[in-house]
């Protein structure tokens, strides 16, 4: 179940007694928690999903059959094994060899003389890529990140190639051997997000309505790690070698996935030390945190974070303060406050949550400022793992969200409204923000219909699935069974192929949907 009991105990805080009137009054409210944040996530005590994804072997593989061979020496087994069986299956007709030649000829035509760069941009378009064999893009092309437009005409011969050659029966071959990496890593991956969150103080329970998924992919080079944050939700491709798994790159990304959130409730904050940008316009960073103070200031608490968190916080003094040395040149200035701010958190009892706002209002400005003019900037920075990934949603929408995410429900509906009356953006997602309303303000009926007019118009593979998934639970809330049953089908033949998807409608067939426990103890 995706809603969090403890939560819910706390929420809402004043309930009329005859609104508690009926069992089904209680689903309602159940349902009301489920939907205000509907991406659920998958493991609730890890936060992670750890899985594998067709439409990334079919890519990856596609990639491998036609000249990429990076760290080719140091991968799995599995990937020269699978390689040799697609080179002997691309030879086996006429039209299988014509299909590799027409996808190799796109591939060859598109490097961009960076091995690095040449899977990124193939990484980027894959997590927005339907399941095989038609590979059906989940979005517009022109919410696709820059380098995945870029690359987006390999979508039609890679469905071509896949079907010619026989990709699919490969993947089944193997499919035992990727659940074997998936259970080898799982618990190195819980046991690193369980330390990170030790060390934050922060809930172990899941995050309501955001997804970090990282997808195992032999197929790909170990030592290259995607990272990639699309709306809330953040993923990771990333190869294990035959001995390890890059978990700094994935931490990494963990904690973009809990510290963003922060920064972006904080507008007012970020807005007094926004002058800080004038210090950093010649540091070899990327652009974005040039422009964007919330993202300097984010990156800057990361790398802070783990300058006193190496070797599990055995590292050394000077080797800490090297690291820390080193972020600053690059042009992340903050990365030395923060340091000393942690030096103190460890020390406090109150958890990052409580803390942060009071990290930010603490920062001298001035004295940062003159802090940075005595860094002498080096002369190129590391490439950030999520910088230059992240699609652009549209502006109207994406304020709204992050208005429902806020708790400004009214805000978020004036948006989403306004967007319908002068069919401005994407109609479809209007709605679904409008029956997330609907569900927050106990308005059931309002929500059924916003659902299904989503239904009527969109064609974007996570609204409909998530839409039909709500809708289901909402049917069987009014135990029409053999209803929601359909809609939980129809959810796993939208083409969103992600972990939360596939559970929540897998376990809406298996049983019909019910409030959490302690929902209903506490309405008794």
């Amino acid at each position: 179940n995706p809603v969090n009991c403890s939560e819910f105990a706390s929420y809402p805080p004043h309930l009329p007694e005859d609104f508690l009137s009926s069992w089904k009054q209680v689903a309602v409210i159940a349902v009301v928690l489920a939907w205000v944040a509907p991406f659920s996530v998958g493991q609730e005590t890890t936060k992670i999903h750890l899985d594998t994804s067709e439409a990334s072997f079919g890519v990856l593989t596609g990639l491998n059959a036609c000249g990429y061979d990076q760290d080719l020496a140091s991968s799995e087994p599995l990937r020269e094994q699978i390689r040799g069986e697609v080179a002997k299956a691309a030879q086996a007709s006429p039209e299988a060899s014509d299909a590799a030649k027409q996808l190799c000829d796109f591939y060859r035509d598109h490097l961009l003389g960076n091995p690095g760069r040449d899977l990124a941009q193939y990484v980027s378009l894959t997590l927005f890529l339907g399941p095989p064999p038609a590979f059906t893009p989940k979005v517009k092309e022109a919410e696709l990140p820059p380098d995945a437009t870029y690359v987006l005409g390999v979508v039609p011969l890679l469905a071509k190639f896949y079907e010619r050659v026989g990709v699919h029966a490969i993947w089944q071959k193997h499919q035992a051997q990727y659940a074997a990496l998936v259970e080898r890593y799982h618990a190195p991956l819980a046991k690193m997000v369980f330390d990170t969150d030790i060390y934050l103080k922060l809930a172990l329970s899941g995050y309501l309505g955001r997804e970090f998924t990282v997808y195992l992919e032999p197929m790909s080079a170990p030592s290259q790690a995607n990272a990639r944050n699309y709306a809330a939700d953040y993923y990771v491709v990333v190869s294990p070698s035959e001995t390890s798994l890059k978990l700094d790159q994935i931490r990494h990304t963990y904690l973009h996935y809990v510290l963003d959130p922060m920064a972006m409730k904080r507008a007012l904050t970020m807005k007094r030390i926004q002058p800080l940008l004038d210090s950093v316009k010649t540091a070899p960073m990327d652009e974005s945190f040039k422009e964007d103070i919330s993202l300097l200031v984010t990156e800057s608490m990361i790398r802070a974070i783990e300058a006193r968190t190496m070797l599990g916080g055995k590292a050394t003094p000077d080797a800490q303060r090297e690291l820390v040395d080193s972020s600053m040149r690059e042009g992340y200035i903050l990365t030395q406050y923060f340091y000393e701010v942690f030096t103190k958190f460890e020390k406090d009892p109150a958890g990052l949550r409580d803390a942060y706002a009071e990290m930010l209002s603490n920062l001298d400005v001035a004295g940062e400022h003159r802090r940075a003019s005595q860094v002498q900037f080096a002369a190129q920075a590391t490439p950030e793992l999520l910088a230059g990934s992240r699609p652009q949603p549209q502006p109207m929408l994406r304020l709204a969200e992050q208005k429902l995410a806020l708790g400004d429900t009214g805000g978020a509906q004036k948006l989403a409204q306004q967007i319908l009356d002068e069919k401005k953006e994407d109609a479809g997602h209007a709605l679904f923000i409008l029956a997330r309303i609907a569900t927050a303000n106990r308005d059931l009926e309002g929500a059924r219909t916003y659902f299904e007019r989503t239904l009527d118009i969109s064609h974007e593979p996570r609204l409909v699935a998530w839409s039909h998934i709500y809708l289901g639970r909402l049917l069987d809330i009014q135990e029409e069974r053999e209803s929601a049953v359909e809609h939980y089908r129809l959810a796993l033949q939208a083409g969103d192929a992600s972990p939360a998807v596939k559970s929540a409608a897998e376990k809406g067939i298996k049983q019909p949907y019910e409030p959490p426990t302690a929902a209903r103890e506490q309405a008794q």
